[in-house]
């Protein structure tokens, strides 16, 4: 798995580099050492976790993962103040982790990493489903069998996604990215880092802040899209 460390102190990065040989299925791809150089290594070298600083110079790590678009990296933060987790979590990251790292809290932090192949990873075949497939759904007692046409919105929270449907809103065990492989993008939009919505569900699109728009779906749920969101939303919508 590809890492990218970003953190201003050179030293506390020389640290999780050396914390880190004793963990071999990671692979340190490169350093950033605030939020412009990390943008810059992302699209560079695509990994697939970020260990990420909160405070750093003009930009905190906070505001760098609220800013990325998805799909996004795995996130574990590290910092030396524990009062940013609680808004962590909020931004599902992985883990948090306080400095100085302690090598058992890294240990029990990269345990948490999913293992395999995409499919494998996710416990679920790699083909797309089709608008007229049905799924099972299941919370606790409650079991659902619906068409993937009837789902209008998919929404994460923490490690969970909150599907949204006429009988139900189940929450299941599963990333939001995971999901996303699964459904037609012909059927389906990402709307936002949280949430993803059924295209044949869109009631009416409402303009927004600075070129975003407003997405109002069948039983009044708003969607907000940022601008790059709206910009691809036209593009994809339009003749």
């Amino acid at each position: 798995m590809k890492a990218l460390l970003v953190d201003d102190e050179r030293l506390a990065r020389t640290e999780l580099r050396r914390l880190l040989a004793d963990h071999p299925q990671i692979e340190i791809a490169g350093e950033a050492a605030n939020a412009d150089q990390a943008r810059k290594q992302l699209a560079a070298l695509k990994p697939d976790l970020i260990f990420l600083d909160v405070q750093m110079p003009k930009e905190t790590g906070l505001q760098l993962l609220e800013s990325l678009e998805p799909p996004v990296p795995l996130i574990i933060f590290t910092t030396a103040f524990d009062e940013f987790a609680v808004k962590a979590f909020d931004l599902n990251a992985l883990d948090y982790l306080l400095k100085p790292v302690d090598p058992a809290r890294l240990e029990a932090a990269l345990q948490k990493l999913p293992s395999g192949p995409p499919a494998e990873r996710t416990g679920e075949p790699a083909g797309r489903l089709a608008a007229d497939d049905k799924v099972f759904l299941r919370e606790g007692d409650l079991c659902w069998f619906v068409e993937v046409k009837q789902i209008r919105l998919l929404e994460s929270e923490g490690n969970y996604v909150r599907v949204h449907f006429a009988g139900g809103k189940p929450l299941l065990f599963r990333s939001l990215n995971a999901m996303e492989e699964r459904l037609d993008p012909k059927v389906f939009f990402r709307a936002n880092r949280r949430q993803i919505v059924n295209l044949a569900a869109i009631e009416r699109i409402d303009p927004w802040f600075s070129g975003g728009l407003i997405v109002v779906l069948q039983g009044g749920a708003r969607i907000e899209l940022s601008r790059r969101q709206a910009h691809a939303f036209r593009e994809k919508m339009s003749l």
